[in-house]
């Protein structure tokens, strides 16, 4: 195969640089970014050997040529838009063409309702983006596959597709079977099986709070950890970020509510333990359960109240 027609079906691609980068049509510029950097290491010539010049230069040329192109169109959010609204307008002629979806992964995801849907298309593109460069001569392939996805998950949504919030936990009868993607290969006996990626959504909600948090952005912080605490009830990592949140916030009654919790889930818990002294935290070992879930419950929506206000007064300065 030619350098020239190996790179005529990438190119094409690029109306899709969400299925360059490897990335789903929900990302947002952090996970853009972070997809980017870590192609830019998979693909950076130091990775070859000198004995392989040919692989050596089809990665930086693939770098340069395709990846590059396609992070300078997503990096910018109004570009993202016109992207969006230009796969959006493909998905919706699709699907009044009716065409064949030439994915059995994608056509799996057309059997299923919205949510399992949602979930299914995050683990499916997580599995792709596993696999997608480690065979150069085939990453074509699988970004073609991630085309197909993005198109049929676009046109399941009427409306602008939004980073997926998980909430409540799926109950595992109805949570759909894993992607199980198998990608056309270039030689008829050769299959490229790609194992799904495990995605634990309380801990992504958990993280991006943990960064919230390091940039001062309480209550933005306080949505992610309460959409954690949804998924993954019983962890004690995140009331005791949630209690430190609250007491940055000034609300020292409700974080010691959740410090409370964090010590009753894990008495190790690190971050509890060193602010329950501050908080007057003695003992939980006799805290009555009834009365913590009403405390839970009354610091909760305490907590809605607050991001109300806080909300309005950002509304109210934004125009002063």
């Amino acid at each position: 195969m030619s350098q020239t027609s190996f790179f005529a079906e990438p190119l094409k691609l690029l109306s899709d640089p969400y299925a360059v980068l490897g990335v789903a049509v929900t990302a947002d510029e952090r996970q853009i970014l972070n997809r980017y950097h870590f192609l830019a290491k998979q693909l950076h010539p130091d990775r070859y050997t000198s004995s392989n010049n040919l692989e050596k230069k089809l990665a930086t040329e693939i770098f340069t040529r395709i990846i590059n192109p396609a992070y300078e169109q997503l990096k910018h959010k109004q570009h993202r838009h016109s992207i969006l609204e230009s796969l959006r307008a493909e998905a919706i002629a699709w699907k009044k063409q009716a065409k064949a979806v030439q994915s059995s992964v994608a056509e799996q995801m057309l059997t299923m309702s919205a949510r399992e849907a949602d979930l299914f298309y995050q683990e499916a593109i997580a599995s792709y983006a596993q696999a997608q460069y480690k065979s150069l001569q085939k990453a074509h392939q699988i970004t073609r596959q991630i085309f197909i996805l993005n198109v049929v998950y676009l046109s399941l949504h009427r409306t602008e597709p939004m980073i997926l919030q998980v909430s409540p936990p799926v109950k595992p009868q109805e949570k759909p079977q894993p992607a199980q993607v198998q990608v056309q290969e270039i030689t008829p006996t050769e299959k490229t099986n790609v194992k799904p990626a495990v995605i634990n959504y309380a801990q992504k909600h958990y993280q991006r709070a943990i960064e919230y948090a390091k940039q001062s952005q309480w209550t933005i912080a306080v949505q992610e950890l309460r959409d954690a605490i949804k998924i993954e009830p019983n962890n004690g990592d995140y009331y005791a970020l949630l209690g430190f949140v609250h007491l940055r916030q000034n609300l020292p009654g409700m974080a010691k509510v959740y410090i409370r919790q964090a010590l009753k889930l894990n008495p190790q818990q690190q971050l509890a333990l060193k602010y329950a002294n501050y908080l007057n935290i003695n003992s939980i070992d006799h805290v009555n359960p009834p009365s913590l879930a009403k405390a839970l419950g009354i610091a909760a929506l305490l907590g809605k109240f607050v991001t109300k206000i806080e909300t309005d007064i950002s509304q109210v300065l934004k125009f002063r």
